[in-house]
């Protein structure tokens, strides 16, 4: 197998797309597509300040690096979560971040300590909210959200930036599909703009690239990123919706991509009605201003409070 480009030996044989390519040419044709997305979804401009949300892994580590080849100025925040009594996983994974960090003087990366600054782990939340009814999957994402958010706006960022790949972005739009959810179906994209008070944009630039192109990306940069996924995501839905949509790749390259496409067109067309006709109105919360649709304080400030009255 031969690059398409030079004729030098390919690392990497992309079905989908019909192309094989050679370390070189692929790492530049990452960065183009990556670019092209930017662009197309008009996602930001060269003088915006970007807030790349990274975890450690390969997809977040991934991102970083091309908005800092292409000449953006992108920051890191590292959500320190406590995952970490007998797994290890964020240490580890906040690790890598550090040392990507300290191999690029020229951006700067935030960590917010979530058990040093409120006083509890995720695992430690979800077993006094969730009461072992389920994993801290909700708990964790609605920290992480509520986070990123709030430091894109208190730090002065224009945008929000998360290394959502394609696996995760239809594997998402699947279950959505599946139980008919119009109000995510209705939200999911490339961008999610700032529509209300007190809300970050945020962008999606790798949404168009396959997770194992991704991680051709990291090894072939060297990257240093965490290999494990969090130990609480085993057995999660969203693995068995991957898993299903794998085997119709297999059997059909581009399924994935083009069931991405054809819905962003959809949707586009107007297969959904305007949100602004359906979603309930928006207020501050009480106790942290952020933008929330329930009364009163809003679930993250929520999660706290029943640890204050506990006498947490």
């Amino acid at each position: 197998m031969k690059c398409r480009t030079c004729g030098r030996p390919a690392v990497i044989n992309m079905r989908q797309h019909k192309l094989a390519l050679c370390a070189d040419h692929y790492l530049d044709w990452f960065v183009r597509q990556t670019e092209r997305t930017i662009r197309k979804y008009r996602m930001f401009t060269p003088e915006e300040r970007i807030l790349v949300a990274v975890s450690g892994g390969k997809d977040s580590l991934a991102l970083w690096d091309v908005l800092l080849r292409l000449g953006y100025h992108a920051d890191g925040l590292y959500i320190d979560l406590g995952i970490d009594a007998g797994l290890d996983y964020s240490h580890q994974s906040r690790s890598k971040a550090e040392a990507f960090a300290a191999a690029h003087p020229e951006t700067r990366l935030i960590i917010v300590d979530i058990p040093a600054t409120y006083g509890e782990s995720i695992p430690q939340v979800a077993a006094r909210t969730l009461r072992g009814r389920q994993r801290p999957c909700s708990v964790c994402g609605l920290v992480k959200r509520h986070e990123m958010n709030r430091v894109a706006l208190e730090e002065g960022y224009d945008v929000l930036a998360t290394g959502h790949n394609l696996d995760d972005e239809v594997a998402v739009l699947f279950g959505n599909t599946m139980q008919w959810k119009v109000g995510y179906l209705r939200r999911q994209g490339p961008v999610l703009p700032a529509d209300a008070q007190g809300l970050a944009r945020k962008v999606k630039p790798l949404c168009r690239f396959y997770e194992r192109e991704t991680a051709a990306y990291a090894l072939l940069r060297g990257i240093d990123y965490i290999y494990d996924e969090c130990p609480f995501s085993k057995g999660a839905t969203s693995l068995r919706y991957k898993a299903l949509l794998a085997q119709m790749e297999h059997r059909s390259p581009g399924a994935k991509l083009h069931f991405y496409i054809h819905f962003l067109k959809a949707r586009e067309e107007g297969l959904f009605c305007p949100e602004e006709q359906t979603r309930p109105p928006m207020h501050p919360c009480e106790r942290c201003g952020q933008p929330t649709t329930a009364p009163g304080l809003c679930a993250f400030c929520r999660l706290w409070v029943r640890k204050e009255e506990a006498g947490g």
